[in-house]
């Protein structure tokens, strides 16, 4: 089978493009580099001739919630437009668990562009909605760190390892397209600062992390805001798992 993989570049698009070859499908990442600009839409109908899905795993380092939407907005529209004309059956968007609760992020408000355009696009779809990242403690942390202090909010998350999700979305992208948004999360619920905590412990890191609701996270995500549905996938690497392996 032939699949496209928007972002297949980053760091989710190239665990996908494994997965999707090791599997033994035919892939072809989108990227600048190979001459393709899903922004634009130079070169993609060109791409997407013969493919049968499109993974969308684009993603944009930006703070700026108008250039984010922006971003999302407009490459969605061209991909689902060059997937029409070009026949691909089966459009499949990584989006992200919890983004109707938080309303504070920047990023989540083009996600949830995404989502909008590709439920109501021309294409069949799938939308799969994945927990944060095995890293993601940390990273936030880093975000509010000042002098080896950093404050960082008590959430409750089910983090996902990022080739776990990768290989659910190769899953998922070579079936009948679903039609509605899957959750994926890893096996376990875990507290945000125990793992931070736990993951700079790894990394011979001292930093002390103060719990509070002043920063990037507000209480509107306390208790189960971001965590799964009942009917969630879950993929089998644990947090701990991802800690023994070098929390990298």
């Amino acid at each position: 089978m032939r699949i496209a993989v928007a972002g297949g570049t980053g760091r989710i698009g190239r665990l996908t493009i494994a997965a999707l070859g090791a599997a033994g499908h035919q892939t072809v990442p989108l990227s600048r580099g190979a001459g393709v600009d899903a922004y634009t839409g130079d070169g993609l109908l060109d791409a997407l001739a013969g493919a049968e899905a499109l993974i969308d795993v684009v993603n944009l380092p930006s703070q700026n919630e108008a250039e984010i939407v922006d971003f999302f907005g407009t490459t969605t529209r061209n991909l689902l437009a060059a997937g029409e004309k070009a026949g691909v059956r089966h459009h499949v968007l990584l989006s992200v668990v919890g983004i109707d609760h938080n309303r504070r992020t920047p990023h989540y408000a083009g996600k949830r562009e995404q989502e909008r355009l590709v439920a109501a696009g021309p294409v069949p779809w799938s939308i799969v909605r994945a927990t944060q990242f095995h890293d993601f403690a940390a990273m936030v942390a880093g975000w509010a760190e000042r002098d080896g202090t950093a404050t960082i909010a008590p959430l409750l998350v089910q983090p996902i390892a990022q080739a776990d999700v990768a290989k659910i979305l190769a899953d998922v992208a070579v079936a009948a397209p679903l039609g509605y948004r899957l959750d994926i999360a890893g096996p376990q619920t875990e507290d945000l600062v125990d793992m931070a905590r736990r993951t700079y412990a790894a990394r011979g890191q001292e930093i002390e992390l103060i719990p509070s609701w002043r920063g990037s996270f507000g209480p509107d995500l306390a208790g189960e805001a971001l965590l799964p549905g009942d009917a969630a996938r879950l993929g089998p690497t644990s947090f701990a798992d991802w800690l023994a392996a070098g929390a990298r």
